[in-house]
């Protein structure tokens, strides 16, 4: 079945057909693992929207190591410890969490499903995964809370912010965040600009009319910056309103939230973060979209979490494909983490179903993985790496 993406003179169903898909659907047969949903996913979307959704910036070297990092890690099993009343509950942000995954914050879900991020919302509820739901979703929040909390089993809800260069439609996204129901921001550090992203240029993506990103409709189109010669269109125009570290604060000033910062790579600037009063830390490397060769997030979560020393919590994400790479992320000293490009192939498959297949497969690889190490809980994680 043909996502909705926009116009597709392959797909015989009217517009109107496609656009009252149900939010969830029967799950195609085959998909026992994520690589299976990848697959099967990629046969459903128009190239241009392949590449807009797994391609990442200049040679991709970074989004082959996230994934091929994980795999590098080996583990190394313990035998005939006691597994009885095992689980896999973490503590995070005061609160208990039935498993440690997270679904990662991604722009334009309308892409891969008509409803989008309702479909996700609905799924991370029902699996008990805490949801984050990116600034640029092809919904509006308070429609994507709605979806997500009314169910007593689900995980937290976070709303991913930029700082736009108008801070007040920044307060009114907080604004809106904190009176729909959303219990920490997520701010986003490492995307000041947009990465050269040759896969999805090549693929020529442009955002289909019928999707936007419903949250920011009050923004005001950006004028062109009057340049002197030999001025640069980046670093004195585009980058005149980046935010800094006194953002942070100022963020910080506006709202009762929690706060936690996304993209935080180097040791130093995690223990800037830390200095600036963040409620918890994602390392991140944009899941290789942004700054090419910048190392594998499983080589950097170490480096974190050491300078960070239990002061706030480390997530991280980048490339998680198994269960087994979420044992090993808490072995390197993660709270949780956050899964980005499997949700959305779920999302494409087959809806609200399609993303709690990927969630369910994920927690059940991870009980196993732990049985077999012998790890009856996630304390017990870091025993788990050879």
């Amino acid at each position: 079945m043909t996502a909705l993406i926009g116009p597709d003179t392959t797909d015989p169903r009217s517009a109107a057909d496609r656009q009252h898909r149900p939010i969830a659907s029967a799950l195609p047969q085959g998909l026992v693992s994520l690589l299976d949903h990848e697959q099967h996913a990629h046969t459903l979307l128009p190239e241009a929207v392949w590449a807009y959704f797994n391609g990442g910036a200049a040679d991709e070297t970074t989004l082959r190591a996230n994934a091929q990092a994980w795999q590098t890690l080996e583990l190394l099993p313990r035998v005939l410890r006691p597994l009885a009343g095992g689980h896999t509950r973490v503590q995070l942000l005061g609160r208990t969490l039935a498993h440690p995954i997270l679904v990662a914050p991604m722009a334009h879900q309308g892409l891969a499903h008509p409803h989008g991020e309702h479909a996700t919302a609905l799924a991370a509820a029902a699996l008990g995964a805490g949801l984050v739901v990116s600034t640029q979703a092809s919904k509006r929040l308070e429609d994507v809370a709605h979806s997500y909390l009314p169910d007593a089993d689900r995980g937290p809800l976070w709303f991913q912010l930029y700082i736009q260069p108008d801070r007040g439609l920044t307060c009114e996204l907080v604004q809106r965040a904190e009176a729909a129901g959303y219990e920490a921001l997520v701010l986003t550090v490492d995307a000041p600009v947009q990465g050269a992203r040759d896969r999805e240029r090549r693929a020529g993506f442009v955002l289909p009319a019928q999707v936007s990103a419903a949250n920011l409709t009050s923004m005001p189109v950006p004028t062109q910056a009057l340049l002197q010669p030999g001025q640069s269109a980046l670093f004195d125009g585009l980058l005149a309103h980046a935010p800094t570290w006194d953002d942070v604060a100022w963020l910080r000033s506006i709202t009762h939230l929690p706060v936690l910062l996304k993209g935080i790579t180097h040791p130093a600037d995690a223990v800037e973060a830390v200095r600036c009063g963040a409620a918890g830390i994602i390392a991140s490397n944009h899941g290789g979209r942004t700054l090419d060769t910048i190392p594998a997030t499983a080589r950097l979560l170490p480096r974190v979490v050491q300078v960070v020393q239990g002061d706030v919590p480390v997530l991280v994400d980048g490339g998680i494909r198994r269960g087994t790479d979420v044992l090993k992320a808490m072995a390197l000293g993660a709270s949780a983490v956050l899964v980005g490009r499997p949700i959305l192939h779920g999302l494409t498959n087959a809806g609200a179903t399609g993303v709690a297949h990927v969630i369910r497969l994920l927690r059940d690889e991870l009980e196993m993985a732990m049985a077999l190490t012998g790890c009856r809980t996630l304390a017990d994680a870091h025993l788990t790496l050879a």
